[in-house]
């Protein structure tokens, strides 16, 4: 399966930890997103986080879309809504053991990491299994994608917070019939 992963673009909230916040995407957000999609394709199925951020854009390419939970993003529990700087000014020390190896340290009331990894990888290979051979596009969220791009580069877990993904960003992976992952580039 080729699996091509589709960040949302700017959402209207702004940065920050956005999480399971439901944010509807700017207008540059739009753009971002159709930029990244320009002259690539065509796919054979279509999969998006229900969130809005995800699904609205995916509703707009002319493809039945299969909304997939499980590949929504981490739920940042109390951190959700905030930015980096807010959280620094009444949580430096736990916000920095977040960002040195976020699986072992869970924002308060917040999804541990662990637990992301295994739902977005077991959605990844109940997509690898309904849709082995075919080319995938996801429209997804910056830490889905980044720890899909930190599994197929063979990184360390604690540098899963270091792999960027800008908004509107589009990579693409290999999953063989074992459901090993490889970046394309």
């Amino acid at each position: 399966m080729i699996l091509d992963l589709l960040r949302h673009g700017e959402t209207e909230q702004g940065g920050g930890l956005r999480g399971s916040l439901d944010d509807a995407l700017t207008d540059k957000g739009w753009g971002q997103m159709r930029e990244a999609l320009a002259g690539a394709g065509p796919w054979d199925v279509l999969v998006s986080s229900p969130l809005q951020r995800c699904a609205r854009f995916a509703e707009q390419l002319g493809m039945p879309v299969q909304l997939e939970a499980d590949l929504q993003e981490l739920h940042f529990g109390e951190w959700e809504g905030r930015s980096a700087l807010q959280i620094m000014q009444t949580q430096a020390d736990e916000l920095g053991r977040f960002w040195a190896d976020p699986y072992s340290y869970t924002p308060p009331a917040g999804e541990p990491v662990v637990a992301f990894a295994e739902r977005v990888l077991a959605a990844v290979e109940r997509l690898r299994q309904q849709h082995a051979g075919k080319r995938v596009l996801l429209v997804t969220h910056g830490g889905v994608m980044r720890l899909l791009l930190a599994r197929a580069r063979g990184l360390p877990r604690e540098q899963l917070l270091q792999v960027e993904v800008g908004h509107g960003a589009l990579m693409r992976l290999a999953v063989d019939a074992d459901g090993v992952m490889l970046e394309v580039l």
